[in-house]
């Protein structure tokens, strides 16, 4: 199977314990403007691009613990790059399977259908397919559904790469459905991420 490559570098989520000190040193350097906010976590963007930046608060999300986790948990949480399609996406996903690489996380956004990965390292990559056609859309959604469910929705990549392949659209996936639950893998920190 032939490689599929990314289309694009698509943003770079940061934790830290310097919140608001970030926020405004991105926000100045930048020339960014917030997209979502709440106290764990925030999205920022300087172009036409969803969010080119993402915080996560750690002295919110993970006020207790030694010296030690305190100053591991500071950094780079992933970097994510964008595919053409779902198709692109899902083919690839096959792909890496056959290799023996899979996803540790299976998740849609809303504003993007992603799959995480985690190099030999431990560094985490997300492969992404964004689900709107113009960055309006996908603010649209942030603003009218973030708050409910930060997080999203997590799927079987097997059954809808099979889904794909039998002739359903694009789609009929990328629009995810707001009543759904919040994914039962990060459940524990989405309403932590939404409070105000």
């Amino acid at each position: 199977m032939s490689h599929i490559r990314p289309t694009k570098f698509a943003h770079v989520v940061y934790r830290t314990r310097r919140y608001e000190q970030m926020l405004g040193w991105y926000k100045t350097v930048f020339g960014a403007k917030i997209q979502h906010q709440s106290p764990a976590l925030a999205f920022l963007t300087y172009d036409d691009e969803h969010h080119r930046f993402a915080f996560a608060n750690m002295a919110a999300l993970q006020p207790d613990g030694t010296e030690m986790e305190r100053r591991g948990a500071i950094g780079v949480d992933h970097v994510a790059h964008t595919y053409a399609s779902l198709r692109d996406l899902l083919e690839n996903y096959a792909r890496l399977e056959e290799e023996g690489i899979s996803p540790y996380w299976c998740i849609h956004h809303g504003i993007t259908v992603s799959l995480y990965y985690a190099d030999p390292d431990g560094n985490q990559i997300e492969f992404q397919v964004d689900s709107f056609e113009s960055s309006e859309e996908a603010d649209d959604f942030i603003d009218a559904h973030w708050d409910a469910n930060p997080l999203g929705v997590e799927f079987d990549p097997e059954e809808w790469l099979s889904r794909l392949r039998a002739g359903a659209p694009e789609s009929d996936f990328l629009l995810r459905r707001t009543h759904e639950p919040v994914s039962p893998l990060r459940g524990e920190i989405a309403g932590f991420l939404s409070a105000d």
